[in-house]
């Protein structure tokens, strides 16, 4: 593409961003729930939408043109019925790269082949390729090699000194580490990860400017660049890491193209780290924000799988996913018509009050309930879950043995985005 050619490509989606900002604008501003979670100043603070939307306890239409399920009921039938799936009937996925429908031409994202964008029989096959390595004896085996990074990340830390940012210099690079080593990938490539796994987080949201966009197509190519090497070395000479399974896999008849196994490589690499590096970071900061809570997870650091479970249900990384109805579907008192989009509130269900007592109160004393959906349902249920949580919890322990005085060290900033919810900086003493 010529130079000439890249500009009026950048003013077309300029113009048409323009647009999209306008109508998610005026939306918003007719109360539209759906718009009003990706605008300010509600995207800061989606329980209280969450909230009002949970009121009528049945799916709400919204002005977008998509159903929203809130509740965790009509969550959970959503998630667990297989009539739904994640792409219309012409195959393609509801939402583009800038967030709105998409329209011909538009690019692939670049987790369209991979689980997240995929309905059987390709989702079953390649996430039968890629459930083995996140079994409960192979994530219990990776238990030394987590508490083993976040001691050299602790051991390399002083907060007593001056304040430390616990996202840049613990949360992220830990489950970095982990991801990086589980595909061995060598550290001089993995020390980009973090950067692109930026760029690409951000754009779940979808593309806001020319500018993001630009970033994103320069991530996915050198991202893709990336693994297609990897994935050749590792056919021509497989090890006993996770890539070289995958990479063999395309081998086989019923096993992943190399295209596929380059997406999956990516989605791995995605939510391998958004996932904890957020989890990790939202939990602490329920903490400092609760003195009560804080103090009952420092007096006995063994509490941190509870923090875990509490914070994603209280404030889960992923707050939201999107399913397509492939039939007429009823859930609860709504008939969804066929290729309708569902948008389900993940970040709605663990506060619903008709299943948790005081559900909007942080409490790690609170009994064991339903099952959380912080990391989806049914078919799509998170296959890294089990490591996420391993992670959260190994990271959490570790710094509160360590840091038994910890507390705020300063102004955090948050993400700023409504998918992913986390913080930016989170800025920390002790």
């Amino acid at each position: 593409m010529s130079l000439l050619d890249t500009a009026r490509a950048d003013v077309r989606l300029g113009r048409r961003l323009a647009v999209l900002r306008a109508g998610t604008l005026g939306l918003a501003a007719l109360g539209d729930p759906v718009a009003r979670l990706f605008q300010a100043p509600w995207k800061g603070e989606p329980y209280a939408v969450y909230e009002r939307l949970r009121c009528d306890r049945a799916l709400t239409w919204s002005r977008s043109g998509i159903w929203v399920a809130s509740t965790y009921d009509d969550a959970h039938a959503v998630l667990r019925d297989r009539r739904f799936g994640v792409r219309l009937a012409n195959g393609q996925q509801p939402f583009d790269v800038t967030g709105g429908p998409v329209h011909e031409g538009t690019e692939p994202d670049v987790l369209e082949m991979s689980l997240l964008g995929l309905d059987p029989p390709d989702h079953g096959r390649l996430r039968r390729l890629a459930t083995p390595a996140f079994s409960a004896r192979r994530i219990e085996a990776v238990r030394p090699q987590v508490e083993a990074t976040a001691t050299r990340l602790l051991d390399a830390l002083d907060p007593s000194r001056e304040p430390v940012d616990l996202v840049a210099a613990y949360a992220s690079p830990l489950p970095v580490a982990v991801i990086s080593d589980l595909l061995a990938v060598p550290p001089r490539d993995a020390g980009r990860f973090a950067a692109w796994g930026a760029t690409l987080g951000a754009s779940l949201d979808g593309v806001t400017s020319v500018a993001m966009h630009r970033r994103l197509l320069r991530a996915q190519a050198d991202l893709r660049a990336l693994f297609e090497r990897l994935v050749a070395e590792r056919r021509r000479d497989p090890g006993d890491d996770l890539l070289s399974r995958l990479a063999t896999a395309a081998d086989r008849p019923e096993g992943a193209t190399a295209d596929e196994v380059v997406a999956l490589a990516q989605l791995l690499l995605l939510a391998g780290f958004e996932t904890t590096t957020n989890l990790v970071g939202n939990a602490l900061h329920a903490l400092l924000e609760d003195p009560d809570q804080l103090a009952l997870a420092v007096d006995d650091p063994g509490r941190a799988a509870q923090v875990v479970t509490e914070t994603l249900r209280w404030d889960p990384p992923v707050q939201l996913t999107a399913r397509v109805a492939h039939e007429p579907v009823r859930v609860g008192s709504v008939d969804v018509r066929r290729d309708q989009v569902v948008l389900v509130l993940l970040g709605s269900t663990g506060r619903d009050e008709a299943v948790h007592e005081d559900g909007e109160v942080f409490d790690l004393t609170r009994p064991e309930g339903r099952d959380t959906l912080a990391f989806s349902g049914g078919a799509h249920y998170c296959v890294g879950a089990p490591l996420a949580r391993l992670e959260g919890e190994v990271a959490l322990r570790l710094l509160l043995e360590r840091w038994p005085g910890v507390r705020r060290g300063g102004r955090s900033r948050p993400r700023g985005t409504t998918v992913i919810r986390g913080w930016r900086t989170l800025p920390v003493r002790a």
